[in-house]
């Protein structure tokens, strides 16, 4: 399934290709067909590929993608985000994550203020970039929860896999993996003082930071 998964996300197996009979697709990947037809039921569900009697098995084109599926997005990081998808995903950042922290400002519990707290210190004592982009996604997740909207908190155990990577990439960039520590703080003291604008606007210009961090990461990769 996850071999077949990212040959199609990454574009091995293009929109509209049909893939070889069961038979033979199976004696290619040495699995059973009983095998292969269950990973083709998860495919399906997830929107990658659809089957139809006397055609076969097709892939189907990306607008028909569970493009926030967790395996989906796994296959796409695992495959390094190319430009559009990273530009995609700040966008979506864009959206959530600014009304998230204003959310969290108003509802946040003081046992979610701890959590808050908790790691945004692990981030100013991460002494690599794995201990740093770790701490990172737990402050993110921290914001998530303390919206105490169970439908917003859900969405970080969507997109866990593809904002770890982002944060990696753009902490990688930087000259200093800590460079947006101060962006962090702001946004936990307005989530603290229970000041909703104060911690969507601050927000706001971290997402917009990573942005134009991610974009002096792309320049100088067109450069070298």
């Amino acid at each position: 399934m996850h071999e077949l998964g990212q040959r199609i996300v990454g574009g091995e197996l293009r929109p509209g290709e049909l893939l070889p009979r069961e038979e033979t697709l199976a004696d290619q990947m040495e699995v059973s067909r009983t095998a292969l037809r269950e990973a083709m039921k998860v495919l399906s569900a997830k929107g990658l590929v659809e089957s139809r009697p006397k055609v076969g098995t097709r892939v189907r084109d990306p607008r028909f993608w569970h493009q926030l599926d967790a395996d989906v997005l796994g296959w796409r990081c695992a495959l390094m985000p190319t430009e559009d998808f990273v530009r995609k995903l700040v966008e979506m950042r864009e959206v959530i994550e600014p009304a998230a922290a204003a959310a969290a400002a108003v509802r946040c519990s003081v046992e979610q203020l701890e959590r808050l707290d908790a790691a945004y210190a692990a981030m100013d004592k991460a002494k690599d970039l794995n201990a740093w982009a770790e701490a990172d996604l737990a402050f993110h997740e921290a914001v998530l929860n303390a919206t105490n909207n169970e439908l917003m908190a859900s969405l970080f155990s969507v997109i866990e896999t593809a904002l770890g990577t982002f944060f990696v990439l753009s902490a990688r960039t930087a000259k200093d993996f800590k460079y947006s520590l101060p962006h962090h703080q702001k946004v936990l003291e307005a989530i603290r003082r229970r000041q909703p604008d104060a911690a969507r606007r601050a927000m706001l210009r971290m997402v917009a930071d990573s942005r134009a961090n991610m974009e002096k990461r792309r320049r100088s990769a067109g450069k070298a």
